[in-house]
């Protein structure tokens, strides 16, 4: 499969401060990319050297396949959007008129791509309202910076905290455009975010970053089996705990604990503790418990001391 992003050593350093520091990243075309990490942890820094905003000390990425110091890397560029930090919208402008500016700017001439994607965007009913981008709420700006960088058709889009101070009907919009343009248009997305919950409904990769340094990288299959719900179930007779529980149960689920067992994934808790009331197994506790993703991210960045 295509590789839309790889990074491969990338370092960034103000003086001798390293805000990226030795990092690799790899995303392939159609990923939802989660970027994580606390504030100051180099995410903005990383995604302003991948849009050319900034230049690197060290290391390499290709974007599409070209080397960021090959010629035709401002080529690859064309193929990318990214709204960094907050849209470059016209607030004393409607939200038509700012659409047809940035139009103007990029050489496009086509009053029915304008229309569109603001249609796309879910602003379609602003089409003719005069009504200035500045008196928008947050979630409205949002999907018009959005909208603005549609209309060069990127494949990939770079959204850096798209969902930072939007309320919840906001952050709802958000997710759902961001799940429609994966879907309808094969827009590749990096997201960089802190709100962990709202990434997990849309991402389908996830970076962890830290200190500059990406430490962690893994798919949502994966996180899912990380974040696995477990049982621990405890008895006077562990041997026999476990030999009843590896009749009904895989065995790659099982795991022995300090006087009991360890149910590792989705189990019908009643039949199985029917089970072992019948097979006459003495049970002193049940435990079940789930890892949040905030739990493994704070595991991951050592946060958890």
């Amino acid at each position: 499969m295509e590789y839309v992003l790889k990074v491969e050593g990338l370092t960034k350093k103000y003086k001798s401060h390293p805000a990226v520091n030795n990092a690799y990243m790899s995303i392939r075309r159609g990923d939802i990319y989660g970027f994580v990490g606390e504030n100051g942890s180099g995410k903005t820094t990383l995604i302003r050297l991948i849009s050319g905003l900034i230049f690197e000390n060290g290391g390499s990425f290709e974007l599409f396949g070209v080397k960021n110091n090959s010629k035709d890397i401002y080529g690859a560029r064309k193929k990318i959007g990214a709204i960094v930090e907050t849209p470059s919208i016209y607030l004393n402008m409607s939200a038509y008129d700012s659409l047809k500016m940035q139009a103007t700017i990029l050489g496009i001439n086509d009053e029915e791509k304008i229309k569109g994607v603001l249609c796309d965007v879910g602003l379609g009913e602003l089409l003719n309202n005069k009504k200035h981008v500045g008196d928008f709420s947050l979630g409205m700006r949002q999907r018009l910076g959005i909208a603005m960088t549609l209309l060069g058709d990127p494949e990939f889009l770079i959204l850096d905290e798209p969902m930072n101070g939007l309320d919840p009907a906001g952050i709802v919009e958000i997710r759902e455009l961001i799940l429609k343009l994966n879907r309808e248009r094969g827009i590749t997305f990096l997201i960089s975010s802190h709100i962990l919950t709202e990434l997990t409904l849309v991402a389908t990769k996830y970076g962890i970053i830290s200190k500059g340094t990406i430490i962690k990288e893994i798919t949502s299959e994966e996180l899912h089996r990380e974040c696995t719900k477990t049982t621990s179930i405890q008895s006077n007779d562990s041997s026999r705990l476990m030999e009843v529980l590896s009749s009904i149960l895989p065995a790659d689920m099982l795991s022995y604990i300090p006087e009991g067992v360890k149910i590792s994934g989705e189990i019908d808790l009643n039949s199985v503790l029917g089970t072992l009331i019948t097979s006459e197994v003495t049970l002193t506790s049940v435990n079940c418990s789930e890892t949040s993703f905030e739990e493994y991210y704070l595991s991951i960045v050592g946060g958890a001391k």
